[in-house]
C-alpha cells in the first residue's frame, strides 16, 4: 500500500512538472566567438508588458553569456504583436542588425481570432527574414486559454523566461552558422 501511495504522489508530481513547473534549460552551448559582434534588435509588444518582459531580460542575460554584449542589442517596443512584422521590416531594411528577434503575448480574442493574428504576426515575420535575408527570431506566443488572474500570469512569466533563453540560444547559434558560412563563401570554399 505505501509503494501505491509513493507513486501515485511521484505521478502527480510529474503531472505538476508538466502542467506549470518549469526547469532552465539545460545550456549546450558556450559563448561564440564572433569576427565582428553582431548587433541584434528586440521588438517587443506592449500588451501584457509585465510578461513579455520575461522573455527581454532572459534574453539580454543569456545573449550576454553567448558572446553578444547587451550594448549590441537595441530594445523597441510596439502597441501589440500585429505591429511587430512592420517593425521588424524597417529595421532589417536599415542594414543596421544582424538579427531581429520579436517577443509578444498573443491572447484569445475570440473564435480562432488570437490564431489568425499569431498566424499573420509569424507569416509576415517570416516573409521579411526572407526577403531581407535578416535572421528573425520569434518569442511570440499564443496560449489557448489566458485567464487574467495570478496563477496564469505567473504561469506564462516563468514560460516567457523559459523562451528568451532559448530565443537567444537560436540567435547566437544561427548569427555563427551565418558568420561562418558566409566566410566559406567568400573565401570560395563553397
Amino acid at each position: 500500500m505505501n509503494q501505491m501511495l509513493q507513486d501515485t504522489s511521484q505521478a502527480q508530481d510529474t503531472d505538476l512538472q508538466t502542467a506549470g513547473e518549469f526547469s532552465d534549460p539545460p545550456r549546450e552551448i558556450g559563448p561564440f566567438h564572433f569576427t565582428r559582434p553582431p548587433r541584434v534588435a528586440f521588438v517587443q509588444s506592449c500588451w501584457h508588458r509585465d510578461i513579455v518582459a520575461e522573455a527581454r531580460t532572459a534574453f539580454l542575460t543569456e545573449i550576454e553569456q553567448l558572446g553578444i554584449a547587451p550594448a549590441h542589442v537595441d530594445l523597441f517596443e510596439v502597441p501589440g504583436a500585429f505591429e511587430i512584422p512592420l517593425h521588424a521590416q524597417l529595421l532589417a531594411k536599415t542594414r543596421r542588425y544582424n538579427a531581429i528577434v520579436a517577443a509578444g503575448l498573443v491572447v484569445d480574442g475570440g473564435i480562432y481570432r488570437h490564431d489568425f493574428v499569431a498566424g499573420a504576426v509569424i507569416d509576415a515575420l517570416m516573409d521579411v527574414q526572407l526577403r531581407t535575408e535578416v535572421p528573425i527570431f520569434s518569442a511570440v506566443l499564443t496560449p489557448q486559454q489566458f485567464h487574467e488572474h495570478a496563477a496564469h500570469f505567473e504561469f506564462f512569466r516563468k514560460h516567457f523566461a523559459i523562451k528568451g533563453v532559448e530565443v537567444a540560444a537560436a540567435c547566437a547559434q544561427t548569427l555563427y552558422s551565418l558568420e561562418n558560412l558566409r566566410g566559406q563563401v567568400a573565401a570560395g570554399i563553397m
